[in-house]
């Protein structure tokens, strides 16, 4: 049911497209978080459009199909993006990122049906719990299809994390396959600084996880990575892919600061910033 079976190549240059929204949408309401969303783009057109059993014909019950669930919430635009570019609704809705009534809140949410989003996110810690108990489900109804999840490195400092990573070890939840966005940033500063992390790896590990690593900006190697992960599932534990990733990957002056987790570029910025990110036929909104 996957619509979508693109080349390296051909993935390149829609997460060039996606990254090209990212700091547009962002742009337009001097508002959002660009940093993340572009440390993130390549795993997510990865995904949508090379690896995820779907339907774009939207059921929020996702019988039958692959699902996704995005835990740090506040990179929506580039969920929003490559929902918009895989066909999930009108690449034109874009432009209404964070404006007064728009299905395209800061912040993905459920109330007013956006095609491709089936739990508001954004409060962190959750998303793993929500993912457990989804893949759980499919276990149950005897769904084979998997459960995707994504969240961020400084999101692992809340402890509803570590109760869902002993509850899916405790139970065989093997048809999860979990991602941490290892970009080393989060608000206030780096990871190291705030709260430091230790080996995540060693962590999961310990608790019954089987841990793989990728680096998240390069398809090459991260495509490989996600078909491992997706190997190593059914075989009794949980999947934890940790993704090394750059945050404001592809947009120079971005990359590496924490100060551009939710921070939108100016004008001038904006510009050089789609030179960098230029696509031989640009499709934007």
């Amino acid at each position: 049911m996957n619509p979508h079976n693109k080349s390296i190549e051909e993935l390149k240059d829609i997460a060039s497209q996606v990254r090209r929204d990212i700091v547009r949408m962002v742009h337009a309401v001097n508002s959002g978080h660009p940093g993340g969303s572009l440390g993130c783009t390549d795993y997510f057109v990865s995904l949508y459009f090379k690896l995820m059993n779907y339907s774009t014909d939207f059921k929020m019950n996702g019988e039958g199909e692959d699902l996704f669930f995005l835990s740090n919430g506040h990179i929506s635009p580039v969920w929003y993006s490559t929902l918009a570019r895989a066909g999930f609704f009108d690449v034109k809705e874009l432009a209404t990122f964070r404006k007064l009534n728009s299905r395209l809140q800061g912040h993905p949410a459920t109330e007013e049906g956006l095609e491709g989003i089936r739990i508001a996110s954004g409060s962190l810690g959750q998303g793993l719990s929500v993912a457990v108990g989804a893949a759980q489900t499919k276990k149950l109804n005897k769904d084979n299809n998997l459960v995707y999840v994504l969240m961020g490195d400084g999101e692992v400092e809340e402890g509803q994390v570590w109760e869902a990573a002993m509850y899916a070890a405790h139970h065989k939840v093997d048809n999860i396959i979990a991602t941490i966005d290892r970009n080393g940033q989060q608000i206030d500063g780096s990871t190291e600084e705030v709260m430091n992390l230790g080996s995540l790896r060693a962590k999961f590990e310990a608790f019954g996880w089987t841990v793989l690593e990728a680096d998240g900006n390069n398809f090459e190697t991260l495509i490989p990575g996600l078909q491992q992960a997706k190997a190593e599932t059914g075989k009794g534990k949980p999947v934890m892919l940790l993704m090394n990733t750059e945050m404001g990957f592809g947009v120079d002056f971005m990359m590496g600061s924490h100060k551009w987790h939710g921070v939108a570029p100016n004008d001038e910025q904006l510009e050089i910033a789609l030179q960098q990110l230029a696509v031989e036929q640009a499709s934007d909104y």
